[in-house]
C-alpha cells in the first residue's frame, strides 16, 4: 500500500512541474526575436511577448 501513495505523490508532482510550464512565451522587442515562421504558424511581437497565429487554408 505505502508503493501506491509513493507513485500517487511521484505522479501529483510531475503533473504539476508539467501544467506550470503550459504558459511558457518568448521575450522580444522585434519580430526577428521571435522562433521562425513554419507552414502553418506565424510568430508577431506583440506587448514584449511572441504570439502565434495559425493560418487556415480555406
Amino acid at each position: 500500500m505505502a508503493h501506491k501513495f509513493v507513485y500517487a505523490i511521484i505522479l501529483f508532482f510531475f503533473l504539476f512541474l508539467v501544467a506550470k510550464n503550459v504558459k511558457g512565451y518568448v521575450v522580444c522587442r522585434t519580430v526577428d526575436d521571435c522562433p521562425p515562421d513554419t507552414r502553418d504558424l506565424r510568430y508577431r511581437c506583440l506587448n514584449g511577448k511572441c504570439k502565434s497565429y495559425r493560418l487556415s487554408y480555406g
